[in-house]
């Protein structure tokens, strides 16, 4: 059996790799020249994009990336607490009692 272990690059040789890239070389060179896969480079560029972007996916949340976190996290426990309400209350119906009414409807 052949065991492989992956190669970990540091955070500094992947942004002189991409400053390279930045600078006008083309990627497979900059590959060539570093000896790694031009594939490496190209995923660094899009992981590099999609953090200076906010780091923010789903719902568009916008901000930091601790705000953008914090906003999914509420997003997804109001999710949760509107299942559970939807439970709750279907509970209500079948054990015979009335569910609640809100105030003002």
């Amino acid at each position: 059996m052949n065991v492989t272990t992956r190669k970990r690059y540091s955070a500094e040789f992947k942004a002189q790799a991409l400053e390279l890239v930045d600078l006008g070389k083309p990627v497979p060179q900059v590959a060539r020249d570093l000896e790694i896969g031009s594939d490496l480079i190209y995923r660094w560029r899009r992981t590099h994009a999609q953090s200076e972007q906010g780091g923010s996916s789903g719902q568009g949340a916008v901000g930091d990336r601790a705000a953008a976190d914090e906003l999914r996290a509420l997003r997804r426990e109001v999710a949760d607490l509107r299942v559970e309400n939807d439970i709750l209350k279907k509970a209500a119906v079948i054990l015979g009692t009335k569910p609640q009414s809100k105030p003002g409807k």
